[in-house]
């Protein structure tokens, strides 16, 4: 291991030590103003269906810094199981799970996260996610990794800076440019280690992961041996962006307020999940980033957008893409040019009619199903 990383394993299967994780301490002095000013803006209030005081109480706290999400996660992880959702209720079993912190050269600590194939089966590939804007990967993630593990899969997944468990204030994005290299960074020492190293590499990522797998692909062309998206953020839908005069502003304003909550957005709930009992489900995710988006994370989103659609025929990898028809957060048309314009020959889209944004965890049973078993089926043509 390089001499700048540290690490804090977790065992969650299998043999070997509990460790015990130290937060790191809560900002103070100037900090902590900045993180107060920060947090103005509006704050969303979860609907927690069924939920206990206990939950409610968890979920309302200031979760701005790493160690308040951290404690909100442990609180709500016994929860998961009995939720309502075919991701919780019919995951694999004996799937071998480890959780890491490590502290990266840029002095980030990182959380992430492995689902290794059950104990004696051979693993074909290693995957390795990028999760989305509103999104971590422990949740949601969790049954749809165990169920690519399930196939022989190795699978890892990583909270960006800001995001989930990993360090850096809540859903703020100073630089795409320099999330995306947080991910090719711990991705990188991952595909290093001697049981992934001579293994087929793949990236998946999903709406705002969509981008950042792009990015990492475009800024190691030759490094990966295929890549997956799924509701790719290519392009953002103006369903869902304010107009173009509001944009200018908030872009001017960002440079003096870039950490505060003021950039407007409709809650995508709705719109990104279409079926409502799931949506339910969704609330208990509930370190996951649900107010309204600061002002430099949106203008980082839109900078990036603008960047991948102007070198997507620089896309030469192996590619898959599966989005939803009827998404009205990130464009199936932007899918179809992304299609379009790769310069690699081989590329497949899939279109599933009627669906959502979120096809992997929002719609029908059935319908997640198909699009999880094609995420194997193409991962097992490619291996």
């Amino acid at each position: 291991m390089p001499p700048h990383m540290t690490t804090i394993s977790h065992r969650i299967a299998g043999s070997g030590p509990r460790v015990a994780v130290v937060a790191p301490p809560r900002p103070r002095g100037r900090a902590a103003v900045v993180a107060g000013a920060a947090a103005k803006g509006a704050h969303r209030e979860r609907t927690l269906e069924g939920a206990s005081d206990d939950l409610r109480a968890a979920a309302a706290q200031c979760l701005d810094w790493a160690p308040a999400r951290r404690r909100v996660r442990a609180t709500f992880a016994p929860v998961l199981p009995t939720l309502d959702h075919c991701l919780f209720k019919m995951a694999p079993k004996e799937i071998q799970m480890e959780e890491n912190y490590e502290t990266n050269s840029k002095g980030v600590e990182i959380f992430w996260k492995s689902w290794l194939p059950r104990e004696g089966t051979a693993t074909k590939a290693a995957l390795f996610f990028c999760h989305g804007y509103g999104d971590t990967c422990t949740f949601f993630f969790e049954g749809i990794a165990k169920r690519i593990a399930a196939a022989g899969y190795a699978v890892y997944a990583m909270d960006y800076p800001g995001f989930g468990m990993s360090y850096g204030l809540h859903g703020y994005i100073a630089s795409f440019d320099g999330m995306v290299d947080h991910v090719i960074e711990q991705y990188a020492r991952i595909r290093g280690m001697k049981e992934v190293c001579e293994l087929p590499h793949f990236l998946l990522g999903q709406s705002m992961g969509g981008a950042v797998a792009l990015k990492v692909h475009l800024k190691q062309q030759k490094e990966w041996d295929g890549v997956l998206l799924v509701a790719p953020m290519c392009k953002i839908s103006e369903d869902v962006t304010p107009p173009a005069p509001v944009l200018k502003a908030l872009s001017i304003l960002s440079c003096l307020l870039p950490e505060a909550k003021l950039f407007p957005q409709k809650d995508i709930g709705d719109l990104a999940l279409r079926d409502p009992r799931k949506r339910k489900v969704a609330e208990y995710n509930a370190i996951s980033y649900s107010d309204q988006m600061r002002l430099r994370t949106a203008v980082e989103l839109l900078k990036a957008t603008k960047d991948i659609e102007s070198q997507l025929e620089k896309i030469s990898s192996p590619l898959l893409i599966l989005h939803g028809a009827a998404d009205m957060v990130t464009d199936p048309q932007v899918s179809k040019f992304l299609y379009e314009k790769a310069s690699t020959k081989d590329k497949t889209l899939k279109l599933y009619e009627g669906s959502y944004h979120s096809i992997l965890e929002g719609e029908p049973d059935d319908r997640i199903s198909t699009a999880i078993n094609d995420i194997i089926s193409w991962l097992d043509s490619h291996c």
